[in-house]
């Protein structure tokens, strides 16, 4: 049976690289996308230390021909995508009186438009029954006006992928946003190892009750 792929679009140091390891002991092959070379070697190292196939590929996510590349040569290196899982969002400490419009852009650009781009760069190598799943959070709903764009960046990731979800369910590609309703720290119950747990679980739910947001509560 062919091996199943995974491709980690933000493979950071919290939830990116616990997404990475909870797929690796199922058995997935991992590629990982990031800004930081350097980290990128780390997680790809601890996996292969793991016995988990993996690659990787630097990019900056808001470079549209940087990020499609990555993207395009992981899915050429391992074969196919079997999961995207997008992760990364901006975090910028202003309110909605200091926040200008051109950093509200910047910020949905890292965390929202950037997914348009790893969909369209990942789509060719996504076979029937093919997932995409993207990390939430309730600032979509409950938002701290401190950083106001963080809020606006998971309401508009949401939104993105009902759309998402309906575009490509007639190929059985189907999407979904995790929203966590706590805040991430080790050792809880929202803990960067237990919101991974809830994303395998998302992407594995069967077909026929599909569910294109979930929450995950600790």
């Amino acid at each position: 049976m062919e091996t199943k792929v995974i491709v980690v679009v933000g493979a950071g140091p919290g939830v990116g690289a616990s997404v990475a390891r909870r797929f690796g002991r199922e058995g997935y092959d991992v590629g990982l996308v990031a800004r930081s070379a350097d980290t990128l070697e780390r997680l790809e190292s601890d996996l292969r230390a793991a016995g988990v196939n993996a690659a990787s590929a630097p990019a900056d996510i808001t470079d549209q021909a940087g990020l499609t590349g990555a993207v395009e040569r992981l899915a050429q290196r391992l074969g196919h995508i079997d999961v995207l899982h997008f992760n990364p969002s901006a975090f910028r400490h202003a309110d909605p009186l200091h926040l200008s419009a051109g950093d509200l852009l910047d910020d949905l650009h890292v965390g929202v438009a950037a997914l348009l781009t790893a969909v369209q760069a990942a789509r060719p190598a996504m076979p029937s029954g093919a997932r995409i799943t993207v990390t939430g959070s309730m600032a979509a709903d409950q938002p701290w006006h401190e950083a106001c764009s963080l809020g606006v960046q998971k309401a508009a990731l949401r939104n993105l992928v009902l759309s998402l979800d309906t575009a490509l369910a007639p190929e059985d590609i189907r999407a979904t946003s995790l929203t966590v309703r706590g805040t991430l720290a080790p050792d809880t119950a929202f803990s960067p190892d237990r919101v991974a747990d809830a994303i395998y679980a998302a992407a594995s739910q069967p077909a026929d009750l599909w569910r294109p947001e979930m929450a995950y509560r600790g």
